[in-house]
């Protein structure tokens, strides 16, 4: 297979947040390594339950914000990443995912995400930062 078939199966989407091109006024598009970005970011901001149609599509960290902070549910939110992950996202696999709690007393954990693009072998991360209490939102 080629490069460009390659990329074509990483596929094309629409940008998130949604947006418009400023050149033509057209749904902004996003490609390739960024739609695969932009994917994992939907995936660990929905909450399940949320989609209608999909009710299990999601992370379940959202279940563990009022949970106070142990290392048990510092271990909780890297399992439910990797399970909404390895369910959700099928062009990743994910080499670590690792929680910081260096912010936990301002309310947030920083869910650091190593990932392999399994068509181009292409690795890549994702500091996604979790927002557990009103005073860490941003």
């Amino acid at each position: 297979m080629d490069r460009q078939g390659q990329r074509d199966f990483l596929g094309v989407g629409w940008r998130f947040p949604v947006a418009t091109a400023p050149a033509t006024g057209d749904i902004a598009l996003s490609a390739y390594a960024r739609d695969i970005k932009e994917a994992i970011r939907i995936i660990l901001l929905t909450a399940p339950g949320e989609r209608v149609m999909r009710p299990r599509f999601g992370c379940g960290i959202h279940d563990l914000v009022f949970e106070e902070m142990s290392t048990t549910v510092l271990f909780a939110v890297e399992a439910a990443v990797r399970d909404a992950l390895t369910v959700y996202e099928p062009r990743i696999d994910l080499i670590s995912v690792a929680v910081d709690p260096i912010g936990a007393l301002d309310g947030v954990l920083l869910i650091v995400l190593d990932y392999r693009v399994r068509r181009t072998n292409q690795t890549d991360n994702l500091v996604y930062p979790f927002y557990f209490k009103e005073s860490g939102a941003p």
